[in-house]
């Protein structure tokens, strides 16, 4: 082998080894989202910041969604595959962080409420007329449930729950007269003129994404970094606007202390 063919042979050697360096440190991490849409549109509509993260890390981040509340429940206690990083509201992050070595590292902005709302021509005013009644709620243990639940003590004294796939099911079939109210989020109550507002929860803070203690610590430094700094570059716009919020903003586990307690009743808490 002569000296020109040797230092083809090394250049080749060289570029194929760093190909392979970085093909092997290129690793799939799944990011799981809460329930709050049927799969197909969750995966939708959280693709953009999959995309962006797997852009901004050189990682690939894959959705990964559970067909309900009771489901994702379940999966999450296990610790089964897909609950990498996780965008989950306060009680679910504070579960995890307490039972399960999370770390927060960023979360949407502003905080999150519940309102009980009725149809504007049923004059429920109180929510002790809804015992007995058809009161519509994502399924136990959603937020949304869990609020509900708090609010209902005397199991002799309830509403019927009536578990819906999502909130926009609910207000449709609300609005149909097929029940006599539901609990969805207030932003979400808010659009809507022909709902009367029964009552409303008290505030927790929006969803936070969260990492578990099997993402390296580099990882996970990555993924907050690019979520804080999103607002300030233009592919960070773009993912920023089909979430449609402005920002992520810090987050730390005091953010969410005292949440999960909102999960003591809950089977295998």
């Amino acid at each position: 082998m002569n000296q020109w063919t040797t230092k083809i042979f090394s250049t080749v050697l060289f570029i194929t080894t760093l190909c392979l360096s970085t093909a092997l440190q290129a690793t799939e991490y799944f990011l799981a989202v809460q329930p709050i849409l049927p799969e197909a549109e969750l995966k939708k509509s959280y693709q953009p910041l999959a995309d962006y993260l797997s852009a901004e890390t050189g990682h690939t981040i894959s959705i990964s969604t559970k067909r309900n509340f009771l489901f994702y429940w379940t999966k999450m206690r296990k610790r089964e595959k897909g609950f990498d990083f996780v965008l989950d509201a306060a009680h679910f992050t504070d579960y995890r962080i307490k039972k399960q070595g999370y770390t927060v590292l960023a979360k949407l902005p502003d905080t999150v409420s519940f309102s009980i709302v009725s149809s504007e021509d049923s004059f429920i005013l109180d929510i002790e007329e809804l015992i007995g009644l058809r009161v519509a709620t994502m399924p136990s243990p959603s937020l949304g449930a869990l609020r509900l639940e708090e609010l209902f003590t005397n199991p002799m004294r309830i509403p019927m729950y009536i578990w819906e796939i999502n909130t926009t099911v609910a207000v449709e079939k609300l609005q149909n007269g097929e029940l006599d109210a539901a609990i969805i989020p207030t932003r979400l109550a808010s659009t809507y003129s022909n709902l009367n507002i029964v009552m409303t929860t008290e505030p927790v803070p929006h969803m936070g994404l969260s990492a578990s203690p099997d993402v390296p610590q580099d990882v996970r430094e990555k993924v907050r970094q690019a979520l804080l700094n999103a607002h300030q570059t233009e592919t960070g716009k773009a993912m920023l606007a089909e979430l449609k919020t402005e920002k992520f903003d810090p987050a730390s586990s005091e953010t969410y202390d005292g949440y999960s307690d909102l999960l003591k009743d809950v089977f295998g808490y």
